[in-house]
């Protein structure tokens, strides 16, 4: 699937600033990881509306620097217009950093990005170029060895439908890689002992609604946008039936499994 980035609207970009939270916690854990700290000059690339950054922005104090890059430009204002002096955001593209320069960050990271990329290998090199030598790289991202729950729902669906599409082109997180396609595009691009894990987070939701407005936000709006409309009604209807069968007295319960890397930048 191409993913498109002009379906992204201001309603869907202040849908995703207010049900970002899983998003941004499992973020905190990649930020953790990477032990960012006071006077670090630190690169969100793919920060959309700035809530991860400002978080980072606060460790590294005002001696440090927090610049965020994302491609929607909507999402960059946002970020611009909510999270204060100590972050800034830009439009920018991950395959192409040419307005930072080489060796001028000490952390660079791409919190659930590198999943909407069809290549990755450039990306990885322009975050390596920009990394001082010895600087951390960190990565959280779908895993295509684990799937999340939803996207195993959604292929069943699909499949009883019978619409011959994958979850991954109906505009969920298309471009996933393994654990170990990550390791070694890593290792091509400069960082030669990464280490990966997988995490699994339970989220709850409170209803149909809220998952597809989840899904519909973080995707900026391609979930479900390559189907006819009448096709998309379908799914939907069939999809939120499924859903239903997982709710839990907490909510409607489902599973992620995310691809956490750190990684330094090579001597």
């Amino acid at each position: 699937m191409m993913v498109s980035l002009a379906l992204d609207s201001a309603a869907l970009a202040e849908t995703y600033d207010r049900v970002s939270d899983r998003q941004f916690n499992h973020g905190k854990l990649l930020i953790e990881d990477l032990q960012v700290s006071q006077g670090e000059r630190v690169l969100d690339v793919g920060c959309g509306t700035g809530r991860l950054g400002a978080h980072v922005a606060e460790l590294v104090g005002p001696s440090g620097e927090v610049v965020g890059v994302d491609p929607l430009p909507l999402r960059v204002a946002l970020a611009n217009s909510k999270r204060g002096s100590s972050f800034r955001a830009t439009v920018g593209r991950a395959e192409d950093l040419s307005q930072f320069a080489d060796g001028s960050f000490d952390v660079v990271f791409l919190n659930s990005v590198l999943h909407w990329l069809p290549e990755k290998l450039g990306p990885l090199r322009e975050a390596r170029r920009v990394l001082k030598r010895g600087g951390r790289l960190g990565i959280s991202s779908a895993a295509k060895e684990r799937p999340h729950e939803v996207e195993r729902v959604l292929e069943d669906v699909l499949s009883s439908l019978g619409l011959n599409r994958t979850a991954e082109a109906s505009g969920s997180t298309p471009h996933k890689v393994t654990s170990d396609e990550l390791t070694s595009l890593l290792v091509q691009a400069g960082f030669p002992q990464p280490k990966l894990q997988i995490r699994t987070f339970t989220d709850h939701f409170t209803d149909t609604d809220d998952v597809m407005a989840f899904n519909l936000a973080s995707s900026f709006g391609n979930f479900l946008s390559n189907f006819a409309p009448a096709d998309a009604e379908r799914v939907r209807a069939a999809l939120e039936a499924e859903l239903e069968r997982r709710r839990a007295p907490e909510g409607i319960r489902l599973q992620r499994h995310l691809i956490f890397a750190a990684a330094r930048a090579d001597g």
